[in-house]
C-alpha cells in the first residue's frame, strides 16, 4: 500500500512517488526569530519530525531542509524596542529555537538555511521574475504581477477579484494592481540593507523560500509543509514566484498542520493564554507533548488542555510500564502449553501492520497509537496470566511484540528511555509525594483483601477511607487491587 497525504492543492490524498526513487525531498518553512516559540511551533517541529522518521523507517532517504528568516519587519521592530542590532536578536532567538528543538528531542533538518545567507539567489530570482515581466521595479521597491499568473489563488481557492473587492489593503499608487507583493523592500534609514540592482534594499518574506528551496531542493521537489496559517498568502505567493519563473510545477505535495487552541480559544497574548514550549515543558515532559501532539491526526485542529496533557502522560506510562514487564519476564520453557488466543496473538502479530496502515493513511497518528495502545493491553492481560512455567513461546511472542512497540514508538519519538528505570523513577516521585510508604500500602491493601474474603465491608470500607485519607486511591480488578495516588 504506497503512502498517502493530503494534498491542499488537490484538495485530496494523493499517493507519495517520489521525483528520484526512493527519495523524498521535504522543505518545511521554519521560524521568524524574533521570539521565543510557542506550542503552535511546537507541534508544526514534532509533526514534521514524525514524518521525516517515518519516512525513514519505511526505507526512504529522506532530504529535509527547513529553513531559518532572519530578516523581517518583525525581527527589526522588536530589535529597536530592545536596542540591539537586527542580526544579533535573530542569532539570540535561533540559538533559543535549538534550546527548545533539543527538548523537545527533535531531529536536526539534512539543511538549514538562513535568509541573510542566500541574498544573492533572492536577487536572480527576482531578476528572472522581472525578465518574464511577472515583476516590476518602482523606485528601489520591487513587486509581482499577480494577475500575470493564470493558476493565482489556486492553493488557497480563492479568487483574485473577490479578494480584491474584499481585502483591507492600504494604497500604494506604486502597485499596479492592489494584490501584488512585494519581492524587494528599498532599504529605510537604520535597517538592514543589501545592494541590489534597484538599489539598496532586503527581500520581501515570499521570495526567501523560493530562493532557497530551489536552491537545495530543484525547482520542482516532492513535499512542501508548513502550518495551515501559511497557505495564503506566504505558500500561494511561492507558487506565483517558483512556477513564474521555472514554467514547471514547484511542490508536488502541499501539507499543512492545524492550528493549536487554548481551551478552544485562539492563543494570544492579549487573552492571557500563549503558552511557549518552555512553559510547557516547565510542567509536562516532552514525551507526554509529543503524545498529545500526535493524539489528533495532523491536519486537525488540536485543544490544548491540562486534561488532555494529563491523558497523554498517562498513555506514557502505559507504554514504559509495559516494556518494563516485558523486559522482566522470566524464561520461557520448552512443553509448556500457550495460554495466548488465537486472537490476542493476531493483533500482537500484525501490530506493525496496523501501525503503517494507519500511517500510510496521510500520517494518521491518532489511529496508529489506537491499534499501539490495543496491542499494550493485551501483552498487558497476557504477562498477568502467565504461570510460574509459562510457554516458550508466549514469553517470545511478547519480547518480539515488546520490541516492535518500542520501535513504533521511537517512531513517534517516545519511550526511548529505559523502561525499568523509568517506572522506577515515577513509583519513586508518587511514593515521594504521598506521606506513607509502599510498605504500609500493601500491608493495608492485604488487610482489606482478608476483610473482602470474610465478607467484612467495613473492615474493607475503613481501610479504603483511611488510604484515602492518605490521597491513595484503590481499583479492584479481575487480577486483584491496584493503587495510584489521586490526581
Amino acid at each position: 500500500m504506497p503512502i498517502k497525504i493530503y494534498n491542499t492543492l488537490s484538495r485530496k490524498k494523493e499517493p507519495l512517488q517520489p521525483l528520484e526513487e526512493n527519495h523524498v525531498k521535504l522543505y518545511v518553512c521554519g521560524i521568524t526569530s524574533y521570539d521565543y516559540c510557542h506550542i503552535g511551533h511546537a507541534r508544526s517541529a514534532l509533526v514534521f519530525d514524525m514524518v521525516v522518521r517515518y519516512l525513514r523507517s519505511r526505507g526512504y532517504r529522506v532530504t529535509f531542509v527547513r529553513n531559518f528568516t532572519d530578516v523581517d519587519d518583525k525581527i527589526i521592530a522588536r530589535a529597536a524596542e530592545q536596542g540591539v542590532q537586527p542580526a544579533a536578536l535573530a542569532q539570540r532567538f535561533i540559538d533559543e529555537f535549538y534550546v527548545d528543538m533539543d527538548m523537545l528531542g527533535v531531529l536536526r533538518p539534512d539543511v538549514e538555511p538562513r535568509a541573510t545567507g542566500h541574498i544573492r539567489e533572492m536577487i536572480d530570482l527576482v531578476r528572472e521574475l522581472i525578465d518574464k515581466g511577472l515583476a516590476y521595479a518602482v523606485d528601489g521597491d520591487v513587486y509581482y504581477r499577480v494577475n500575470k499568473f493564470a493558476d493565482y489563488g489556486a492553493l488557497s481557492g480563492r479568487n483574485l477579484e473577490d479578494m480584491q473587492a474584499g481585502a483591507r489593503i492600504e494604497v500604494n499608487a506604486q502597485k499596479e494592481h492592489p494584490m501584488d507583493f512585494v519581492l524587494w523592500k528599498k532599504a529605510k534609514p537604520g535597517e538592514p540593507k543589501w545592494d541590489s540592482p534597484w538599489g539598496p534594499g532586503r527581500p520581501g518574506w515570499h521570495i526567501e523560500c523560493s530562493a532557497m528551496s530551489r536552491k537545495y531542493l530543484g525547482e520542482t521537489f516532492d513535499i512542501h509543509g508548513g502550518g495551515k496559517d501559511l497557505i495564503f498568502p506566504h505558500h500561494e505567493n511561492e507558487i506565483a514566484q517558483s512556477c513564474g519563473a521555472s514554467g514547471k510545477p514547484f511542490a508536488n505535495i502541499w501539507m499543512h498542520h492545524g492550528f493549536v487552541t487554548i481551551k478552544d480559544e485562539k492563543m494570544s497574548k492579549s487573552l492571557g493564554n500563549f503558552l511557549t514550549i518552555r512553559d510547557v515543558l516547565r510542567d509536562y515532559p516532552a514525551e507526554v507533548l509529543r503524545l498529545f501532539i500526535f493524539s489528533t491526526q495532523y491536519r486537525n485542529p488540536l485543544d490544548f488542555t491540562e486534561d488532555a496533557l494529563r491523558d497523554a502522560g498517562t498513555g506514557l506510562d502505559r507504554i514504559y510500564e509495559c516494556l518494563s514487564m516485558v523486559a522482566s519476564l522470566p524464561t520461557g520453557f520448552e512443553g509448556e502449553p500457550s495460554i495466548v488466543s488465537k486472537k490476542d496473538r493476531k493483533k500482537l502479530t500484525h501490530l506493525q501492520d496496523r501501525f503503517n496502515q494507519a500511517m500510510d493513511n496521510d500520517f494518521n497518528t491518532a489511529q496508529a497509537l489506537g491499534f499501539l495502545f490495543d496491542a499494550i493491553k493485551v501483552m498487558n492481560k497476557i504477562g498477568r496470566l502467565l504461570p510460574d512455567r509459562p510457554a516458550a513461546a508466549d514469553v517470545e511472542l511478547l519480547k518480539s511484540t515488546g520490541a516492535t512497540v518500542a520501535e513504533l514508538s521511537g517512531i513517534l519519538g517516545v519511550a526511548g528511555r529505559d523502561p525499568g528505570r523509568y517506572v522506577e523513577e515515577k513509583k519513586k516521585k508518587l511514593l515521594a509525594s504521598i506521606d506513607i510508604s509502599e510498605e504500609e500500602i500493601n500491608r493495608l491493601i492485604r488487610e482489606r483483601d482478608e476483610a473482602r474474603k470474610k465478607k467484612d465491608w467495613a473492615t474493607s470500607d475503613k481501610v479504603r477511607d483511611q488510604l484515602l485519607a492518605h490521597n491513595i486511591e484503590l481499583h479492584d480488578g479481575p487480577d486483584g487491587t491496584t493503587w495510584e495516588v489521586k490526581k
